[in-house]
């Protein structure tokens, strides 16, 4: 005689289901925070321009408990950057590179080739290579300081301007320094390291200006041979009516070319900071 067994009924199947689930979803809940902790842990980046910032920003605005607006951030980071203008043209090198690289553009008889975007790009890229060094010394001991608490905002200012102060005067003449001193009546200056950014500022613009027009002069000189040497053959040969620039200029990229012209004037003015 056959024992009927019970059948299962579809309640018992999903009532097995559910704590099939349940038991899953607690070993993966309890494994996690394991695998978590035998993970190592990432190292922590090293502070850099950015937490600067944000800490500039969050003392501005009060400290932790009272952080500036949004709004406030933007107009602030907005003003900075109106000023960087003013900054890369009268503190680094870039005004004597993007002079000289516009007066060769002339002494070549070009206009527009290279292009005025083609002539800034250049400067800028030579500007960031010969103000590399200033630009690390100013990272490895104001920013870098500062955005790990290490020091203050006004010792960061301090510490920034040292080696900025330090480049601009190397590239100044004594004569320029002295002669904006006087129209200052500062009094006498102890010693160069003591001149104020106010009197070191205007002598570092005029001498890069005086610098770059002694460079473009040296430049020009050997183009102004080939302009006079086609002048002279077209007049001895009656050309009076054709324009010597239009023979000239074939004639003077030539030259530039055969003689690596732009190895040889991006490498003496990135050479011209440092003799």
């Amino acid at each position: 005689m056959k024992v009927a067994r019970p059948s299962r009924t579809r309640a018992n199947w999903r009532f097995e289901l559910v704590l099939a689930a349940i038991g899953i979803a607690l070993m993966l809940f309890l494994a996690v925070p394991a695998m978590a902790q035998a993970l190592p842990a990432a190292p922590a980046p090293a502070p850099g321009a950015a937490d600067a910032l944000d800490r500039a920003l969050g003392q501005l605005g009060g400290g932790n408990d009272a952080p500036m607006a949004l709004s406030l951030q933007i107009l602030i980071i907005m003003g900075l950057l109106s000023v960087l203008p003013s900054i890369l043209l009268m503190m680094t090198s870039f005004t004597r590179i993007i002079i000289v690289l516009a007066v060769l553009r002339q002494a070549l008889g070009l206009q527009q080739s290279p292009p005025n975007q083609v002539l800034i790009g250049l400067s800028l890229f030579l500007s960031l290579f010969v103000m590399s060094p200033v630009i690390g010394r100013i990272n490895d001991t104001a920013i870098k300081p500062y955005a790990a608490g290490q020091i203050n905002s006004t010792q960061m200012i301090e510490n920034a301007s040292l080696p900025l102060h330090a480049f601009m005067l190397k590239q100044t003449r004594t004569k320029d320094v002295t002669m904006f001193a006087q129209m200052a009546k500062s009094g006498p200056i102890a010693s160069p390291a003591d001149t104020p950014f106010s009197i070191l500022l205007p002598a570092f613009v005029t001498s890069e200006l005086k610098t770059a027009f002694q460079i473009a002069f040296l430049i020009f000189l050997p183009f102004i041979v080939v302009d006079l040497v086609v002048a002279t053959v077209l007049m001895s040969l009656g050309m009076m009516m054709l324009s010597p620039t239009i023979i000239s200029l074939p004639f003077k990229l030539l030259l530039f070319v055969l003689v690596d012209g732009w190895a040889l004037t991006m490498g003496s003015l990135a050479a011209s900071f440092v003799s």
